[in-house]
């Protein structure tokens, strides 16, 4: 008894945050939970950078919906890259069972099932709001990392890019970048010539056939206007 009440002493006073909190858990001790020892985190500490790790099976996943959960809860958006799926169950209102029901007595925390509010958002062809951005406001670099191209080429696509800048010339999509790199690669390579330097036909042919590549894969639909804006994720509520 006096191992357990030094335990519950130790957690208690380690998770006693001052300010609003959430709860993620309880402690275990010797495998087995000790009610009243809430595992807790300060809810100003999660604009920090954190990492959840562990062998498959281990919770990660349900870690991340709970703090999802309870960041809902406390009016923080979060933004949530979920490939499996595995995280939209968040959306919907959980069934109560024996042992959902037993699990929250044993860690005495109040079980209250509800849905969050959840907006689905795709850079696919899958349901939600579509995700778009042009190849201008992607940029060279990560365009160029895409597209896996060597330092060489990459350079090539900076010019690309620079060359479009100068002449207002916007690259939306991925046959925008195609047109530019036929005309580039033909009539317009004395004047690119002048003014940027030599662009290599063979350059061009091997970035040609990454964009193709990059089409065949879908990527057409994520290139394209109108372009996502962050801002979109945030909504202010006025009151009065």
């Amino acid at each position: 008894m006096e191992k357990k009440e030094q335990f519950l002493k130790e957690v208690q006073s380690g998770y006693s945050f001052k300010g609003e909190s959430i709860v993620l858990g309880g402690a275990m001790l010797d495998k087995e939970n000790v009610s009243g020892t809430t595992v807790n985190a300060p809810l100003k500490m999660f604009n920090r950078h954190g990492l959840i790790a562990g062998a498959t099976g281990t919770g990660k996943t349900k870690t991340l919906q709970v703090i999802a959960e309870q960041l809902s809860h406390c009016g923080v958006p979060s933004l949530l890259m979920d490939v499996k799926g595995d995280l939209s169950g968040i959306a919907a209102q959980a069934v109560p069972n024996p042992g959902i029901l037993e699990r929250h007595s044993r860690l005495g925390i109040p079980y209250h099932p509800s849905g969050n509010q959840v907006e689905f958002l795709s850079i696919s062809g899958e349901q939600g709001l579509r995700l778009r951005a042009t190849v201008s406001e992607f940029g060279p670099v990560l365009f160029s990392r895409m597209l896996g191209l060597n330092e060489t080429q990459s350079g090539m696509v900076s010019l690309i890019f620079k060359y479009c800048d100068d002449n207002k010339l916007p690259l939306l999509d991925l046959k925008d970048v195609k047109r530019v790199l036929q005309y580039l690669g033909d009539e317009g390579k004395t004047e690119l010539t002048k003014v940027y330097g030599t662009l290599s036909s063979a350059s061009v042919g091997t970035i040609m056939r990454k964009i193709i590549e990059l089409e065949q894969q879908g990527a057409e639909i994520f290139f394209g206007e109108p372009s996502f804006d962050v801002a979109d994720l945030c909504r202010t509520d006025k009151h009065g």
